[in-house]
């Protein structure tokens, strides 16, 4: 990957791994056509439930760290529906219909925009926010954690911090800000919409001191520009000058949100989203 550290680094260690390596081959496959290019175990049939997850159905648990969704960032209208029905599916083949269903959000991944624009990655996380409907679950914001070139960003730890903060409050009851601002609202008054969010924690801030960064707002024709945005308490007022009759906002909403900025005093970010929203 380019601009990836190629090294393994331990405390104040620092193992360099550039160079030639010696390597011996595994196993050959005759190559398959269609999109993956060759054979990929986690896609053959039975091989995901009946190899990794059968077995385990006999441990006891406490409950559900998930991180995935990648592969299915084609596809977000038919994840909206499988992440709530797995979960379902799950809590039934443990017994435990309100097991703790924790998860992270895609974090921010390829090339930033320039300019506001469609992204797949962006529905995706859309549809990953929707399962919060389902009781006991949580979901850990991960768009600040990304790498543009790598789609197993390394900053994992912060991953799990944020996982954990969310089983203190959903796993074992703590009375815990456990996650960053989530959209609930807007309201259209003139030439601004304000935002409501959950989530606020001790107070709105944007975590680098600067403007709040990565807003959008379009007319009825959705063709969004960037927009102004401030702070008023717990609520964000947006607008722009481009547009008189505004009746959407978006945050984030791109495959590499890069200075998405909105977070709560708490150090946790805000979920990407639109008011735009097709119905669910």
């Amino acid at each position: 990957m380019p601009d990836k550290p190629y090294c393994l680094i331990a405390g104040g260690d620092t193992i360099d791994l550039k160079g030639y390596w010696q390597y011996k081959v595994g196993d050959v496959f005759i190559p398959q056509h269609g999109p993956s290019g060759g054979l990929s175990f986690q896609n053959q049939p039975t091989a995901l439930y009946n190899a990794m997850i059968a077995p385990i159905v006999a441990y006891r648990i406490k409950g559900f760290l998930w991180y995935q969704g990648e592969a299915n960032a084609d596809r977000a209208e038919e994840y909206a529906r499988l992440q709530p029905a797995m979960i379902a599916d799950w809590r039934r083949l443990w017994k435990q219909p309100e097991a703790p269903f924790l998860y992270v959000q895609l974090p921010g991944f390829m090339e930033m925009n320039y300019l506001p624009s469609q992204s797949q990655w962006a529905q995706l996380r859309e549809a990953q926010l929707k399962s919060l409907s389902v009781p006991n679950t949580g979901m850990a914001v991960a768009i600040d954690l990304g790498e543009w070139n790598d789609i197993h960003p390394d900053r994992k730890k912060e991953v799990g911090d944020r996982l954990a903060l969310a089983a203190e409050k959903i796993a074992y009851g703590e009375n815990v800000v456990y996650s960053g601002p989530i959209y609930q609202s807007a309201i259209v008054d003139g030439n601004k919409i304000t935002i409501s969010f959950s989530n606020v924690g001790s107070g709105l801030i944007t975590n680098d001191g600067d403007e709040l960064a990565q807003f959008a707002i379009a007319g009825a024709d959705k063709k969004f520009v960037w927009a102004t945005a401030k702070i008023n308490g717990d609520k964000i007022i947006v607008w722009t000058d481009a547009i008189v009759n505004p009746m959407y906002v978006r945050y984030a909403w791109a495959d590499n949100p890069d200075g998405a900025n909105l977070y709560n005093k708490e150090g946790l970010p805000a979920s990407p989203f639109r008011t735009d929203s097709p119905a669910p």
